[in-house]
């Protein structure tokens, strides 16, 4: 039985997060999306401190117990992912994705890498040295929510894979020192051909393009790849060649057992962005509404509506982040969260802008900034539709669903 309540020990961290956001990220947020960059000296210090960006997922070297070690009770490395995701982007989401470490490439790293991998590759995450950043390249310009439409191709030659093709919209694709790139060996082969490798900065034909400008989250780095005959070693296979075969569908599955893990995550950023316009318009709301008209009165029923949607958005978070935790198939519930927060927490937003008129439209306003934030969470990390598509299949085993 999955217990929705959190643990003293889980308060504690959440209120930590909450007063790292209120102190450090807030302050900077509005300077930062108009700079369009993260403040490096922000950046710095969040890596000294040792807060970085880390999904759910192992993000560690796994090392064998010691027969007679003790069995620990479960995990609960999920849920405090979502709570710091929620606390965090309350401050600035933009920031929270800037920060240092694995990013999006540790789960993949962490689910299917090779110990020699994960020691090597993760390693390099240390508060002792400089901020270093690693990344997900699946994306492509005709493959976002279509990931078996991948076109990056591989090739092995000798002891070597040759890769080309291009990456789009990668969150701190031009910084990275690795990237955990996706490909494939052959199209007819569908999602069996679909391999994983990690590619380092500095690979001769492995090149960063155009760095996006974008509506919202303008803080973070978003950037294309481009492999011209990039050649790594077989060892930079993810998983090694036992993970794969043309009928095991090893690096698809890669793929998707990512998102398993970073939709909740995902989803709980969005419901930070959207709890911190809701506090906005709440404050407004007291400050500006006190009377008995009956204008006001919608007004104050609009803050316990958008309080009621939020909440029923995090406990669909924590549902599918302590499934992940408990070791338990997730994959319809992180569909759920995502699908279910990011579209509340977009309609929350607009509302919000909508009632709160020239007040919250005005540049340099919080409210307007988050109001361009949120937009694309309900396309990164799977579309709404591709969610609710996800949850069907899962509800209805067997039927083909168009």
């Amino acid at each position: 039985m999955i217990d929705l309540e959190l643990s003293p020990q889980q308060k504690m961290m959440r209120d930590m997060f909450h007063q790292l956001a209120r102190n450090d990220f807030r302050p900077l947020s509005l300077r930062c999306d108009r700079e369009s960059r993260a403040d490096d000296a922000f950046l710095e210090k969040m890596n000294k401190m040792g807060i970085t960006m880390r999904t759910g997922a192992d993000a560690a070297p796994r090392k064998k117990k010691a027969v007679s070690e003790k069995p620990k009770g479960p995990s609960d490395v999920n849920r405090l992912s979502a709570l710091a995701a929620e606390e965090l982007s309350w401050g600035d989401a933009a920031l929270l994705m800037s920060l240092p470490g694995p990013g999006l490439g540790g789960p993949p790293l962490g689910f299917m890498g090779t110990e020699a991998q994960r020691e090597k590759y993760f390693s390099i995450f240390s508060k002792k040295e400089p901020a270093r950043w690693g990344a997900y390249g699946l994306t492509e310009p005709g493959a976002g929510s279509d990931v078996a439409g991948i076109r990056s191709t591989c090739r092995k030659e000798g002891n070597e894979w040759v890769i080309n093709g291009r990456k789009c919209f990668i969150t701190n694709g031009g910084r990275a020192s690795w990237v955990i790139v996706f490909a494939s060996m052959d199209a007819k082969l569908g999602r069996a051909g679909h391999r994983a490798f990690i590619v380092e900065k500095g690979t001769p034909g492995f090149s960063i393009g155009k760095i996006e400008k974008k509506l919202g989250l303008r803080a973070s780095e978003t950037a294309e790849l481009v492999f011209d005959d990039v050649r790594v070693p077989e060892e930079n296979l993810l998983g090694g060649p036992g993970r794969y075969s043309e009928t095991s569908k090893g690096g698809f599955r890669t793929a998707m057992k990512t998102f398993d893990s970073t939709r909740p995550f995902v989803a709980a950023m969005g419901l930070g962005v959207a709890r911190a316009g809701y506090e906005e318009f709440a404050d407004w709301v007291r400050r500006e509404h006190r009377t008995a008209a009956p204008w006001s009165a919608h007004l104050r029923r609009k803050v316990a509506e958008f309080d009621r949607r939020i909440h029923a958005a995090r406990l669909l978070i924590w549902n599918a982040a302590s499934m992940a935790d408990l070791g338990i198939p997730n994959t319809r519930e992180a569909s759920m969260s995502k699908s279910y927060a990011c579209k509340h927490a977009k309609e929350i937003l607009r509302e919000i802008l909508d009632l709160m008129r020239g007040t919250g439209t005005e540049q340099e306003q919080l409210v307007e900034k988050l109001f361009r934030d949120i937009q694309v969470f309900d396309i990164f990390e799977g579309t709404g539709q591709i969610q609710r598509l996800i949850i069907a299949r899962r509800m209805m085993p067997g039927l083909e669903i168009d």
